[in-house]
This record gives structure tokens, C-alpha cells and sequence, in this order.
């Protein structure tokens, strides 16, 4: 008997999928609109807003008779030897594909933020970190080997990156972000987009959107931006990663925008998302988002009700465990109060994508097929690179680092000696494994302290807390004074431990009132400054902290953002001069702990001025960072030229290496409009090249410049690029310019439509 064409690898998806439905009950199509989580906690201790509340009980034999749409974190929810999960993740597809009469298994979905959220799997620095290398070709190749991970256990889709823009840094998932810039955000995060979907793995773009937006950095809160900001800001990576990523999947936000929530809001998930950019994908809801339009944002008076807005609206499966797409949506269609074309449309979705994953062939086999190594030695190198490119040397003024080889080095600060301190929320051991303190942390995380020490072996290193990240108590400041004045050089390290929901000072649900160091750490370095030592400072954070009040006694200032596991010998090598920090901060450093919310994305009135006696300006800006090496930057004379409104130009500047040793300039490209019929920022980011040259190298350095850059959503709600003056800014960091074009858009206004450029090409020759 021959197969049904629904099982026909040579017939086109949508065909297949077709015929699949056609065969389907209610039942069997609702199944794959939900996911299912083995082994939730239900304790208050759990990875998801909600989960005690949110997570009940069910028949796991009696559910999966109707097939199942997702398997949620089976490796990210409790530890697992990766090998023996692999197996039993197999034996549940088996399950599913045996109790279905279509055979179809889950999609098997993973958290992947900074490296696959697994037992023993590589922990990579944390996207801020991806934004401070401004290396997109890294990220893409760091994110590859996350998919192989992935792949090789039998995961088929990842939840992330997170592509939301800075907008509050008091916002305790700033660590998750990758900056507070769009075209940073989005071009790095394209990149990891495409490095995760080469490996064949779904790519989840969250938070879709605003999420990072949300009012007084409270985490859920209520979002209150303007249709331009949303328009020009929010929503632009989004588009970097749909359309120049392949991203196949997206995550509904949390959060709700001018009384809209997310998962209900039918312009951005199916208006926006479907008909204008084309997106032909699956909308996942974030955990328990369809459950919370009843329980938290009270639009909808029953679960039915839940489920009928967000399907209305284009989110087609809800996560992470079925609460509202089950029971009481099946009930509801029969009822006649749903209409089953929403089940249709949305079923469609997901199994053209599991069509596309080879889930419905007859050959498909769960088994992994070779060895496992989440955290090989491929892996480790990526992760040490990646953390060496992403480390800020933000001052220097003693020219004390690097550090002399036999040194006389007091380590000082509650980081220094923890390796958690390396790690972001959303790495396994700061994730889960804190509510396992017996179970092996399960990679290897050299700390600060080990590294410096193995750094430099001819040093003497003495060490002390001084004091913890949060307790209050100062009872060791006293000692730790007396360890810094023995020696020639104090090293203070200080920052945040990433937990989850107030668990910790940096990630999700860790929102602060300011931004002044955690606990008492503030009056340690205090303490430490008053003293003759020599003071540098490390900050391992998971956000920007404010500095101003240290800015003159400091000898020198690193910031890694939660660097990884191979986070201390990149620190350590920054230290020493092993490695040249190449590092730009994705994010400004604040002169003081108030005056929040500020990124440097600001029209005239964001900026410093008579009217207002708070001053935002940064202590260091978006985009600074410092190296060992000089450059001087030529042909840097301002000119003058023309173009039209939909036609390019050239803006071109020579680097040289005039230092002693190889280093690497990241040359940046800002806009700056003179002239608009609504407010802009001062400066934004259109471009960026990673330079690397040896001593006396110099190379050219070209951004291929197109109008479509210039663009904004003017006062009618349409993106237009308006003729007139321009100027195009070739800098070092958004407050430092070398170079001017100062170009004029001859011609007509013009309105791009959603495939406009949005990259700057550039060369280097």
C-alpha cells in the first residue's frame, strides 16, 4: 500500500500539509498548538514568571494520543548527563510518534541565550558581551556550533537571540540584550540567526516586542512607548533577523503596548509580521503567555477566551505547557464560539515547519547519531575568543596596565574568586543548577583569581572577599585595605551574580531602583581608593554601573559583561598584555547612580542642557573602548558632496598602526540629521568595521553608504527618507568623531518599502 501524500518527500509542504489536516480531527489538530513540560518545578523555585501558579498535572499517556506540537526543555529544566538526555529524549519521541495515528513527533524546543542551557554544555559570554566585540562574524560562528549542540542531542529548535533594545538600563535583562542600539542589535543578532539555522536548528526571535521598553524597568511592566520610537528603534532588529537571518520562529512578548498585550495584538503579530514583512514561520507564545491575557492582563474571562484572542491575533502555539490551547479551546470550537479556521490556520503553520524539519518522513528516526560533547575543545576556544574581543578597557590614564610580570598584586572583591561571577541568568549553572548546590557544576569555569594567578606566575597575589555582592555587611573592608596597601597594585573585582526574579542582582525579574554597584561594594572601593594603592578595577556585570564617583582615583577601569566560562583567562590575558582588549561598549557607563533612563539614542532635549540642573551625560559613551596600541586616523578632512535620495555614497578614512604591537580599531560610522520634520537622535549607529592591523599597517577603510540609513517614521506614520543636509560621521565612539561628510539628498522624498538596505557595506583595502 502506498503512502499517503502527506508522507511524500517529494511533494511540496504545502501540499502535505494539506492533506494531513484534511485527515485530522479537532483534536489531533489542537495537540500540535501546545507544548508539554516534563518535571516543571512547582515550588516558587522555577526558570518562568508564574510557574507555580501556572503548572498543573497531567496524563502524559492519555495526552499524547492526539500527537503533540512541542517538548519543552527536556535538557534545560533539570541536570542531565547530555547523553543519557539525548536517549531518553528519543524514547519520548518514540512515545509520541507510537500513541499518535499519524506518527508525528514533537518539535523539541531548548533555551540557547549564551550557549545551549544544558548540563556540561558550553557557557558562552552573554549577549551584551556578542554586542561589546562588535564582531558579527564571531557571533555567527559561535551560534553554529550552539545549532551542532543543539542538533546532536535531538533539539530542533532555540529560544533565542533576544533582540531587544536597551532602553532602561535599570532593566534586569540588559544582560540578555545586545545593546542599547538597533543597528548594533540587529546586525549581530542577525548573525547569530544565521549561524543557529545554518545548523539546521529553528531560530526563536524574542521579544516580539517592546518587551525592553517596559515602564520604570520593571520586568512585565506596562509599555508606554510612542509609534516612532516602536517604529525606529524597537522593531527595526527584528527585521535584520527575519529578513537577513532566516529566523523561522518568534516569540510574542510578555508585555503589552498602549494597552495591547503582545499575544493579543493582531496589527503586530499578523499585520506587521505576516503581511508586510512576509514572515511565513511559527509564533510562539513566551511561557505562559496565552494564560496570562486571563491571568495578568485581564483581557479575556476564561482560558477559551485566552486561547481564541491569541490564535485571532497569530500566535499559533502556546508555551510551555498546554493550560488553554487543550480542553478548553477544543471545547470552545465545538461550542461554536471559535472558529476552527483559526485551529486550521495555526496548525498549518507548525506542521509546514515540522514538514520543513523532516518530521513527517517515514525515515525520520529520533536517535542521536553520534558521540555527545556539549563543551569540546572547538567549543572552549570560540568561547575564550569571543570573551577576549568582548572585554572594554574603559580607562587607563596611569598607562599601569598592562600589568608588569613580578608584580606585587592585592585581589580584592566579592567576584574574584567565584566562578558563577563569570556567568549570565540563562547559563545552566546559574539557571538551574543553584537549586542543585551538590551536582558538579558540570563545565570548567577558571575564575578571575585562578586565571591571574596562572596568568602571571611570577607574581605575587594575595586575596581577600572584602566583602559579599549583597550582604550588607562591611566587616572585611578592613582587612582588604590592609591586603591593597602591601602591595604595589590593588585589583578590584566587583559586579553582579545573575539569578532569576530577585534571586540574584542582573537578570530576569532582578530589576534595580539605580545604578549604583550591588550591596556594599560602592564603599568597598571607597575604601580601597582612599587607600596609596594603585586601584583597577574589574567589573564582571550583567549591566552598565556608575562609575563617575571613582573616575579620577582609579588607575584603570575593565568592564567584561558576564564574559563565560573562558571569561577569567581572557580578563587575566587583558591584564597581563597577552591580549589587547579590542572591546567598545554596546551600552554607556553613567557618571551617576540617578538620572535613569538614558541611552545615548537622544534628540536635542535627551541631551545635557541649562533647563534642567541633571546632567545625563555618560562617563563613557556608547561605542568607546581603549587598546594597547596607537592608531592615527587619515584623509580625515571634512568634504562636502551630493547625492540623491535613493542613490549611494562613499565615505572613506585610513587607519594606521603607529604603535608597537598588533591591535584591532573598530571603526564606526554615525548619522547625524541636521534637519528633520520630527525630532531625531543627535548621532546613531549605521556602521561599524573590526580592523585589525599590524605595527605600521595602515588599510582603507570604506562604508558604502545608502539613503535608505537616513530613514525614520515621520509625523504620518510612514518611513521616509527626506532630501537635505546630512552629515555622516567616521568615529571612534559616538562622542568622538574624526571624520565628516557632510552630504546633501538632492531629489524627491522617497518611501521605502520593508526590503530597503539596511546594512552599511563596508571594505577594507
Amino acid at each position: 500500500m502506498s503512502n499517503p501524500p502527506w508522507r511524500d518527500p517529494a511533494l511540496p509542504a504545502e501540499a502535505r500539509v494539506d492533506d494531513l489536516l484534511a485527515r485530522m480531527t479537532l483534536e489531533e489538530k489542537t495537540a500540535q498548538l501546545y507544548g508539554v513540560w516534563v518535571g516543571a518545578a512547582t515550588d516558587g523555585d522555577g526558570v518562568a514568571p508564574h510557574q507555580d501558579e501556572m503548572t498543573s498535572d497531567f496524563d502524559w499517556d492519555e495526552l499524547i494520543t492526539h500527537g503533540l506540537g512541542q517538548l519543552t526543555r527536556s535538557f534545560g529544566t533539570a541536570p542531565v548527563d547530555p547523553a543519557l538526555g539525548a536517549q531518553a529524549l528519543a524514547r519520548a519521541q518514540r512515545r509520541i510518534s507510537e500513541a499518535g495515528r499519524f506518527g508525528i513527533p514533537a518539535v523539541a524546543h531548548e533555551e540557547c541565550l549564551a550557549g545551549f542551557t544544558a548540563w556540561g554544555a558550553t557557557a558562552y559570554p552573554v549577549p551584551l558581551a556578542w554586542g561589546a566585540s562588535f564582531d558579527a562574524a564571531l557571533v555567527e560562528e559561535m551560534a553554529h556550533r550552539i545549532g551542532r549542540d543543539l542538533a546532536s542531542v535531538g533539539v530542533h529548535q532555540g529560544l533565542a537571540p533576544v533582540l531587544d533594545v536597551v532602553r532602561d538600563p535599570r532593566w534586569g535583562r540588559v544582560e540578555e540584550t545586545i545593546g542599547e542600539d538597533p543597528y548594533l542589535v540587529g546586525t549581530i543578532g542577525a548573525a547569530y540567526v544565521r549561524g543557529l539555522e545554518s545548523a539546521g536548528i529553528v531560530a526563536t526571535l524574542k521579544h516580539f516586542a517592546g518587551y525592553a521598553s517596559s515602564a520604570g524597568a520593571r520586568n512585565l511592566a506596562p509599555v508606554r512607548a510612542g509609534v516612532r520610537e516602536f517604529a525606529d528603534i524597537t522593531l527595526p532588529p527584528f527585521e535584520f533577523a527575519l529578513r537577513e537571518g532566516g529566523a523561522r520562529s518568534v516569540m510574542a512578548a510578555y508585555t503589552d503596548t498602549d494597552g495591547v498585550p503582545a499575544s493579543a495584538d493582531t496589527y503586530l503579530l499578523s499585520e506587521l509580521l505576516r503581511e508586510q514583512w512576509g514572515f511565513t514561520g511559527t509564533v510562539v507564545s513566551d511561557y505562559f503567555g496565552v494564560g496570562f491575557l486571563k491571568t495578568l492582563h485581564r483581557v479575556a474571562g476564561t482560558d477559551a477566551e485566552a486561547a481564541h484572542a491569541a490564535l485571532a491575533a497569530g500566535v499559533d502555539v502556546e508555551l510551555p505547557t498546554v493550560h488553554c490551547n487543550g480542553d478548553p479551546l477544543v471545547e470552545a470550537v465545538r461550542a461554536g464560539d471559535i472558529p476552527e479556521s483559526l485551529v486550521d490556520r495555526a496548525a498549518a503553520r507548525v506542521l509546514r515547519q515540522k514538514c520543513e524539519l523532516g518530521l513527517l518522513d517515514e525515515t525520520w528516526s529520533p536517535e542521536p547519531t553520534g558521540p555527545v560533547d556539549l563543551d569540546s575543545t572547538a567549543n572552549r576556544v570560540l568561547a575564550r575568543r569571543l570573551a577576549e574581543e568582548s572585554v572594554v578597557l574603559l580607562s587607563n590614564p596611569q598607562g599601569l596596565l598592562p600589568l608588569t610580570p613580578d608584580t606585587r598584586i592585592a585581589v580584592v572583591g566579592p567576584r574574584a574568586a567565584d566562578a558563577l561571577a563569570m556567568l549570565g541568568c540563562y547559563s545552566f549553572p546559574s539557571h538551574v543548577g543553584v537549586n542543585h548546590p551538590a551536582l558538579p557544576m558540570g563545565i570548567e569555569i577558571p575564575t578571575l583569581l585562578e586565571s591571574l594567578r596562572t596568568e602571571l606566575p611570577d607574581a605575587k597575589i594575595t586575596f581577600t572577599e572584602g566583602c559579599d555582592t549583597t550582604d550588607p555587611d562591611t566587616s572585611g573592608f578592613e582587612e582588604a585595605v590592609a591586603r591593597s596597601t602591601e602591595a604595589d597594585v590593588c585589583v578590584a573585582v566587583l559586579g553582579d551574580r545573575a539569578g532569576l526574579f530577585g534571586r540574584g542582582t542582573s537578570g530576569e525579574g532582578c530589576d534595580v531602583a539605580d545604578l549604583q554597584l550591588p550591596g556594599v561594594q560602592a564603599q568597598l572601593l571607597d575604601a580601597l581608593t582612599a587607600a596609596d594603592t594603585p586601584v583597577i578595577l574589574i567589573l564582571l556585570t550583567g549591566r552598565p554601573y556608575a562609575l563617575g564617583r571613582w573616575h579620577d582615583r582609579l588607575a584603570a577601569t575593565v568592564q567584561a559583561f558576564f564574559p563565560g566560562e573562558e571569561g577569567g583567562p581572557a580578563v587575566a590575558g587583558v591584564l597581563s598584555g597577552r591580549v589587547n582588549p579590542s572591546g567598545r561598549l554596546p551600552v554607556s557607563v553613567p557618571q551617576t547612580p540617578g538620572g535613569q533612563p538614558w541611552t545615548y539614542l537622544q534628540p536635542p532635549l535627551g541631551l545635557a542642557g541649562e533647563v534642567s540642573s541633571l546632567d545625563p551625560t555618560p562617563l563613557h559613551p556608547f561605542g568607546h573602548g581603549l587598546g594597547y596600541t596607537d592608531f592615527t586616523w587619515e584623509d580625515t578632512e571634512d568634504v562636502h558632496a551630493r547625492t540623491t535620495t535613493d542613490e549611494g555614497h562613499d565615505v572613506s578614512v585610513t587607519v594606521r598602526n603607529t604603535g608597537a604591537r598588533e591591535g584591532t580599531e573598530v571603526v564606526q560610522l554615525y548619522l547625524h540629521d541636521p534637519v528633520a520634520s520630527v525630532t531625531r537622535p543627535d548621532v546613531r549607529l549605521i556602521g561599524y568595521h573590526r580592523l585589525t592591523l599590524a605595527p605600521g599597517e595602515a588599510r582603507r577603510v570604506t562604508f558604502h553608504f545608502h539613503p535608505d540609513l537616513s530613514a525614520f517614521t515621520n509625523a504620518k506614520g510612514r518611513r521616509v527618507v527626506e532630501p537635505g543636509a546630512l552629515e555622516l560621521r567616521v568615529s571612534r565612539s559616538s562622542t568622538t568623531p574624526v571624520h565628516t561628510t557632510h552630504l546633501t539628498l538632492t531629489g524627491p522624498e522617497r518611501h521605502p518599502d520593508p526590503s530597503r538596505q539596511l546594512t552599511c557595506r563596508t571594505t577594507a583595502l
